[in-house]
Protein backbone atom coordinates (compact mmCIF):
# COMPACT_ATOMS: atom_id res chain seq x y z
CA UNK A 1 0.00 0.00 0.00
CA UNK A 2 0.84 3.33 0.25
CA UNK A 3 0.88 6.71 2.41
CA UNK A 4 1.46 10.07 1.01
CA UNK A 5 2.84 8.77 -2.12
CA UNK A 6 5.60 6.16 -0.92
CA UNK A 7 4.96 2.65 -1.00
CA UNK A 8 5.12 0.09 1.80
CA UNK A 9 5.70 -3.85 1.19
CA UNK A 10 3.03 -5.41 2.90
CA UNK A 11 4.78 -8.31 1.81
CA UNK A 12 7.19 -8.82 4.16
CA UNK A 13 6.52 -10.22 7.38
CA UNK A 14 6.71 -7.77 9.95
CA UNK A 15 5.41 -4.76 7.53
CA UNK A 16 2.21 -7.07 7.32
CA UNK A 17 1.72 -8.19 10.90
CA UNK A 18 2.40 -4.64 11.98
CA UNK A 19 -0.44 -3.52 9.86
CA UNK A 20 -2.42 -6.53 10.60
CA UNK A 21 -2.03 -5.91 14.15
CA UNK A 22 -3.15 -2.34 14.02
CA UNK A 23 -6.67 -3.32 12.18
CA UNK A 24 -7.40 -5.77 14.09
CA UNK A 25 -6.96 -3.59 17.11
CA UNK A 26 -8.92 -0.89 15.32
CA UNK A 27 -11.74 -3.49 14.43
CA UNK A 28 -12.35 -4.94 18.08
CA UNK A 29 -12.18 -1.21 19.58
CA UNK A 30 -15.49 -1.02 17.93
CA UNK A 31 -16.83 1.82 19.41
CA UNK A 32 -13.98 4.10 19.53
CA UNK A 33 -13.31 3.32 15.40
CA UNK A 34 -16.91 3.72 15.08
CA UNK A 35 -16.79 7.29 16.67
CA UNK A 36 -14.00 8.30 14.73
CA UNK A 37 -15.70 7.87 11.46
CA UNK A 38 -18.65 9.34 12.54
CA UNK A 39 -16.67 12.92 13.28
CA UNK A 40 -14.67 12.00 10.39
CA UNK A 41 -17.55 13.33 8.64
CA UNK A 42 -17.55 16.74 10.54
CA UNK A 43 -14.29 17.79 10.62
CA UNK A 44 -12.42 16.51 7.43
CA UNK A 45 -14.13 19.17 5.29
CA UNK A 46 -12.64 21.67 7.53
CA UNK A 47 -9.28 20.10 7.58
CA UNK A 48 -8.71 18.73 4.00
CA UNK A 49 -8.82 21.66 2.31
CA UNK A 50 -6.10 22.83 4.60
CA UNK A 51 -3.89 20.12 4.21
CA UNK A 52 -4.27 20.50 0.26
CA UNK A 53 -3.95 24.06 0.75
CA UNK A 54 -0.54 23.91 2.49
CA UNK A 55 0.48 21.26 0.47
CA UNK A 56 0.59 18.46 2.66
CA UNK A 57 -0.54 14.94 1.39
CA UNK A 58 -4.19 14.35 2.39
CA UNK A 59 -3.45 11.00 3.83
CA UNK A 60 -1.94 13.05 7.08
CA UNK A 61 -5.82 13.28 7.63
CA UNK A 62 -5.17 9.71 8.83
CA UNK A 63 -2.80 11.16 11.62
CA UNK A 64 -5.73 13.45 13.23
CA UNK A 65 -7.76 9.81 13.46
CA UNK A 66 -5.33 8.38 15.30
CA UNK A 67 -4.15 11.40 17.55
CA UNK A 68 -7.37 12.29 18.65
CA UNK A 69 -10.17 10.27 17.13
CA UNK A 70 -11.52 13.91 15.57
CA UNK A 71 -12.50 14.82 19.17
CA UNK A 72 -11.82 18.66 19.18
CA UNK A 73 -11.26 18.39 22.80
CA UNK A 74 -9.08 15.59 23.45
CA UNK A 75 -5.99 16.16 26.11
CA UNK A 76 -3.49 13.06 27.04
CA UNK A 77 -2.58 12.50 29.76
CA UNK A 78 1.20 14.42 28.74
CA UNK A 79 -1.18 17.36 28.24
CA UNK A 80 -1.15 17.16 24.60
CA UNK A 81 -4.45 19.01 23.02
CA UNK A 82 -6.64 19.60 20.78
CA UNK A 83 -7.53 17.61 17.60
CA UNK A 84 -3.66 17.77 16.67
CA UNK A 85 -2.53 16.48 19.98
CA UNK A 86 0.49 19.50 20.40
CA UNK A 87 2.04 20.10 23.25
CA UNK A 88 2.19 23.77 24.18
CA UNK A 89 5.73 24.52 23.81
CA UNK A 90 5.69 22.71 20.23
CA UNK A 91 2.69 24.78 19.78
CA UNK A 92 3.72 27.44 20.43
CA UNK A 93 6.62 26.98 18.47
CA UNK A 94 5.09 27.00 15.64
CA UNK A 95 2.81 30.44 15.78
CA UNK A 96 -0.06 29.07 18.54
CA UNK A 97 -1.45 31.25 21.57
CA UNK A 98 -0.92 28.80 24.61
CA UNK A 99 -2.19 30.68 28.04
CA UNK A 100 -4.70 30.49 30.62
CA UNK A 101 -7.11 32.19 28.78
CA UNK A 102 -6.91 31.11 25.24
CA UNK A 103 -6.04 27.70 24.15
CA UNK A 104 -5.17 27.91 19.91
CA UNK A 105 -4.29 23.95 19.70
CA UNK A 106 -8.35 23.72 20.24
CA UNK A 107 -8.89 25.73 17.36
CA UNK A 108 -8.96 23.29 14.60
CA UNK A 109 -8.10 25.74 11.44
CA UNK A 110 -5.19 27.04 13.49
CA UNK A 111 -3.87 23.87 14.61
CA UNK A 112 -3.92 22.27 11.59
CA UNK A 113 -2.02 24.88 9.75
CA UNK A 114 0.56 24.94 12.72
CA UNK A 115 0.69 20.95 11.92
CA UNK A 116 1.52 21.46 8.67
CA UNK A 117 4.28 23.38 9.12
CA UNK A 118 5.49 20.91 11.69
CA UNK A 119 5.30 18.24 8.92
CA UNK A 120 6.65 20.30 6.35
CA UNK A 121 9.96 21.21 8.36
CA UNK A 122 9.89 17.33 9.57
CA UNK A 123 9.57 16.70 5.16
CA UNK A 124 12.60 19.33 4.65
CA UNK A 125 14.72 17.76 7.28
CA UNK A 126 13.93 13.84 6.16
CA UNK A 127 13.11 13.69 2.85
CA UNK A 128 10.44 11.28 3.36
CA UNK A 129 6.39 11.66 4.34
CA UNK A 130 6.34 8.38 6.26
CA UNK A 131 9.61 9.43 8.31
CA UNK A 132 7.72 13.26 9.03
CA UNK A 133 4.75 10.90 10.47
CA UNK A 134 7.09 9.31 12.61
CA UNK A 135 8.85 12.36 13.81
CA UNK A 136 5.10 13.97 14.62
CA UNK A 137 5.30 10.87 17.63
CA UNK A 138 8.55 10.98 18.31
CA UNK A 139 10.56 14.77 17.84
CA UNK A 140 12.06 15.80 15.18
CA UNK A 141 15.59 15.48 16.56
CA UNK A 142 14.94 11.74 17.76
CA UNK A 143 14.33 10.49 13.84
CA UNK A 144 17.48 11.87 12.81
CA UNK A 145 19.79 10.30 15.58
CA UNK A 146 18.36 6.46 15.51
CA UNK A 147 18.25 6.09 11.41
CA UNK A 148 22.20 7.41 11.85
CA UNK A 149 22.58 5.05 15.07
CA UNK A 150 20.91 1.98 13.52
CA UNK A 151 22.37 2.68 9.81
CA UNK A 152 18.87 2.40 8.29
CA UNK A 153 17.05 4.71 5.30
CA UNK A 154 13.29 4.62 6.66
CA UNK A 155 12.42 4.88 10.07
CA UNK A 156 10.47 1.92 9.39
CA UNK A 157 13.20 -0.02 9.73
CA UNK A 158 13.98 1.43 13.29
CA UNK A 159 14.11 -0.46 16.39
CA UNK A 160 11.93 1.80 18.51
CA UNK A 161 9.90 2.03 21.70
CA UNK A 162 6.57 0.23 21.30
CA UNK A 163 4.43 3.54 21.10
CA UNK A 164 6.60 5.20 17.88
CA UNK A 165 7.08 1.61 16.31
CA UNK A 166 3.09 1.20 15.87
CA UNK A 167 2.46 5.12 15.24
CA UNK A 168 2.68 4.69 11.30
CA UNK A 169 1.21 1.01 11.31
CA UNK A 170 -1.77 2.39 13.26
CA UNK A 171 -2.18 5.23 10.44
CA UNK A 172 -1.77 2.72 7.77
CA UNK A 173 -4.62 0.48 9.68
CA UNK A 174 -6.51 3.54 9.65
CA UNK A 175 -6.42 4.86 6.37
CA UNK A 176 -7.39 0.45 5.00
CA UNK A 177 -10.42 1.01 7.55
CA UNK A 178 -11.62 4.43 6.07
CA UNK A 179 -11.19 3.31 2.56
CA UNK A 180 -14.11 0.58 2.96
CA UNK A 181 -15.15 0.91 6.80
CA UNK A 182 -18.11 -2.01 5.67
CA UNK A 183 -15.01 -4.62 4.83
CA UNK A 184 -14.42 -4.81 8.41
CA UNK A 185 -17.65 -4.40 9.57
CA UNK A 186 -18.68 -1.40 10.38
CA UNK A 187 -21.79 -0.97 8.83
CA UNK A 188 -23.13 2.60 9.01
CA UNK A 189 -26.10 5.17 7.35
CA UNK A 190 -25.68 7.96 6.49
CA UNK A 191 -27.98 9.61 8.80
CA UNK A 192 -25.74 8.04 11.17
CA UNK A 193 -22.86 10.26 10.48
CA UNK A 194 -22.07 13.93 12.25
CA UNK A 195 -23.23 16.63 10.56
CA UNK A 196 -20.81 19.59 9.69
CA UNK A 197 -23.24 22.40 11.31
CA UNK A 198 -23.05 25.93 9.21
CA UNK A 199 -21.51 28.89 10.44
CA UNK A 200 -20.97 32.36 10.61
CA UNK A 201 -17.53 34.59 12.13
CA UNK A 202 -17.34 37.08 14.13
CA UNK A 203 -14.38 39.10 14.10
CA UNK A 204 -13.60 40.59 17.78
CA UNK A 205 -10.65 43.27 18.62
CA UNK A 206 -11.31 43.99 21.95
CA UNK A 207 -11.89 42.24 25.48
CA UNK A 208 -15.08 40.13 25.64
CA UNK A 209 -15.71 40.46 29.81
CA UNK A 210 -18.64 37.98 30.04
CA UNK A 211 -19.24 35.30 27.13
CA UNK A 212 -22.18 33.97 28.35
CA UNK A 213 -24.15 37.13 27.74
CA UNK A 214 -22.11 37.82 24.55
CA UNK A 215 -23.32 34.67 23.61
CA UNK A 216 -27.04 35.36 24.28
CA UNK A 217 -26.90 38.79 22.48
CA UNK A 218 -25.69 36.03 19.41
CA UNK A 219 -28.61 34.01 19.38
CA UNK A 220 -27.19 31.18 21.01
CA UNK A 221 -26.02 29.74 24.70
CA UNK A 222 -22.75 30.15 26.16
CA UNK A 223 -21.97 26.05 25.60
CA UNK A 224 -23.04 25.71 22.43
CA UNK A 225 -20.24 29.30 21.98
CA UNK A 226 -17.84 26.84 23.72
CA UNK A 227 -18.38 23.92 21.80
CA UNK A 228 -17.86 25.52 18.56
CA UNK A 229 -14.95 27.84 19.94
CA UNK A 230 -12.87 25.71 22.66
CA UNK A 231 -9.67 27.52 22.29
CA UNK A 232 -11.31 30.52 24.50
CA UNK A 233 -10.79 28.82 28.06
CA UNK A 234 -12.35 30.88 30.59
CA UNK A 235 -15.51 32.95 30.48
CA UNK A 236 -13.60 36.21 29.35
CA UNK A 237 -11.77 36.61 26.25
CA UNK A 238 -8.97 39.10 27.48
CA UNK A 239 -8.03 41.32 24.47
CA UNK A 240 -5.82 44.51 25.41
CA UNK A 241 -3.62 44.77 22.64
CA UNK A 242 -6.31 44.64 20.01
CA UNK A 243 -5.89 41.08 18.16
CA UNK A 244 -7.87 40.11 15.46
CA UNK A 245 -9.96 36.97 17.02
CA UNK A 246 -12.67 35.21 14.58
CA UNK A 247 -15.25 33.73 16.55
CA UNK A 248 -17.62 30.63 15.19
CA UNK A 249 -21.36 31.00 15.76
CA UNK A 250 -23.44 28.33 14.45
CA UNK A 251 -26.34 28.85 12.41
CA UNK A 252 -29.42 27.73 14.42
CA UNK A 253 -31.50 26.18 11.91
CA UNK A 254 -28.48 23.88 11.02
CA UNK A 255 -28.33 22.94 14.64
CA UNK A 256 -30.94 20.05 14.26
CA UNK A 257 -31.36 16.29 13.38
CA UNK A 258 -34.69 16.62 11.38
CA UNK A 259 -36.45 15.55 8.36
CA UNK A 260 -35.71 19.35 6.90
CA UNK A 261 -31.99 18.38 7.09
CA UNK A 262 -29.82 17.43 4.22
CA UNK A 263 -28.05 14.69 5.19
CA UNK A 264 -24.36 14.89 3.97
CA UNK A 265 -21.70 12.03 3.65
CA UNK A 266 -18.01 13.23 3.10
CA UNK A 267 -16.75 10.16 1.93
CA UNK A 268 -19.64 7.79 0.03
CA UNK A 269 -17.52 4.79 0.76
CA UNK A 270 -18.86 4.73 4.69
CA UNK A 271 -22.48 4.53 4.14
CA UNK A 272 -24.02 1.87 3.08
CA UNK A 273 -27.92 2.19 1.67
Amino acid sequence: MTFAGESIDLTRYDMYERVERELTTACYMHATTMLTIKRANRYMPIIVPILKREKIPTDFIYLVAIESAFNPLAKSPAKAAGIWQFMSATAREYGLEVNNDIDERYNIEKATVAACRYLRDAYEKYGSWIDAAVSYNAGLQRVGRERERQGVKSSLDMHLVDETSRYVFRILATKLLFENPAQYGFKIRAKQLYQPIATKTIEVTSTIDDLATWAKKQGITYKQLKDFNPWMRTQTLPDESGKLYKITIPIKEDMYYNAKRKYVTYNKNWVVD
